[in-house]
This record gives structure tokens, C-alpha cells and sequence, in this order.
């Protein structure tokens, strides 16, 4: 009987011990994984296609093109060509929205214009700690189109491809512009 009892226990234990060792190797490759994603992340952004000036100041055709194809028949759309984006500026859903188009006529992100009550609470909460001295101005919520590898240009800086809000702030004639990301992180963008 003692015999059953310290195999059935040594059989046991066997098992955590083959169960752990499991586990230990499952996050070692969980890690590796990881690693192996940040690497591949690292090297696309080294071959990011380089933003290219627009060569003319009418509006490409091809932006016309996947304008309609990304938002269809939208009413009373106004277009401009800048030195990098043709822009589409109209209306959806009552808010006002800027659609950006790369030199090769691709969508490379939409900005719309939002409230300080549509940042994710922590950065409110970051904002109003942080700038307590600030008075809040415009915000705008930058969605990037992931399928694009081009970067966007606002307030005049470059800035990596990914969706965020910029929050202008003014405290006397100082005004700066901070950027909040869809987890709530605040920092700073652009002193104006």
C-alpha cells in the first residue's frame, strides 16, 4: 500500500515537474516570438516608402480614384493638392474629415476633428494634471491606413504612421501641441 502511494505520488509530481518545464518553454517561445516581431517591425520602418513631393498642383487622379473606392459618392468635397498629400476635406456622420492621399493617389490616413471628451480618460486625466496651467484648444484624432507604409505630415512634423489625437494647448502666447495615443500615453508633438 505505501508502495502505490509513493509511485501514485512520484508519478505525480513527475508530471508537474513535466507540466512546468512545458510552461517555462511556452513563454521562452512567447518571448523569442516577440523578438522576432519587433525585429521584422524595425526593418519595415527602415524600408518605408520615403514621402514624395507631389509634382503638380492639380489633384492626381488616382487620389479622385481611391477616394470614392475608400468612401464613396460623399456630397460636396473639397480637394486641394499640397506639396506631399492631395486632400479631401467632407462631411460624415456631422464631423468634419480630411482624407490624405500619397503621391502614388493612396490613402495614407483621415483626420477628424473630436472633443477633449473622445481622448481615452487617462490622457484626459494626464492632460488635465500635466497642462492644469493650459486651456485646451482644438483636437484632432489622426486615423492611419495601416495598409499604407507612407508616414503622415501634421503641424508641419513627419511623424510615424499610427492612429493618435493631437491636442493643441495654450497657456498665454505659449501654445504647443501634444499627442495622446489610443492607450491614453501623453507626450509632446510641436511647440507652435
Amino acid at each position: 500500500m505505501k508502495k502505490l502511494a509513493i509511485l501514485s505520488m512520484t508519478l505525480l509530481l513527475a508530471l508537474s515537474v513535466g507540466q512546468l518545464q512545458a510552461q517555462v518553454k511556452e513563454k521562452e517561445a512567447i518571448k523569442e516570438t516577440k523578438k522576432v516581431i519587433k525585429t521584422e517591425k524595425k526593418e519595415l520602418k527602415t524600408e518605408k516608402k520615403a514621402l514624395r513631393k507631389l509634382e503638380s498642383t492639380t489633384v492626381n487622379p488616382k487620389s479622385l480614384t481611391s477616394f470614392y473606392s475608400n468612401f464613396g459618392d460623399v456630397p460636396n468635397v473639397k480637394w486641394r493638392s499640397t506639396v506631399y498629400f492631395d486632400e479631401a476635406t467632407f462631411m460624415r456622420d456631422g464631423k468634419e474629415m480630411t482624407a490624405f492621399f500619397d503621391f502614388y493617389g493612396t490613402l495614407v490616413g483621415t483626420t477628424t476633428v473630436k472633443t477633449f471628451a473622445d481622448l481615452p480618460a487617462k490622457g484626459q486625466k494626464e492632460i488635465k494634471t500635466r497642462y492644469k496651467d493650459y486651456t485646451i484648444g482644438p483636437v484632432i484624432f489622426y486615423d492611419d491606413n495601416e495598409f499604407n507604409e507612407s508616414d503622415m505630415i501634421l503641424y508641419n512634423l513627419q511623424f510615424d504612421d499610427e492612429d493618435m489625437y493631437f491636442v493643441e494647448l495654450t497657456k498665454g502666447t505659449e501654445r504647443i501641441v501634444v499627442k495622446v495615443n489610443m492607450g491614453g500615453m501623453v507626450s509632446f508633438f510641436k511647440q507652435l
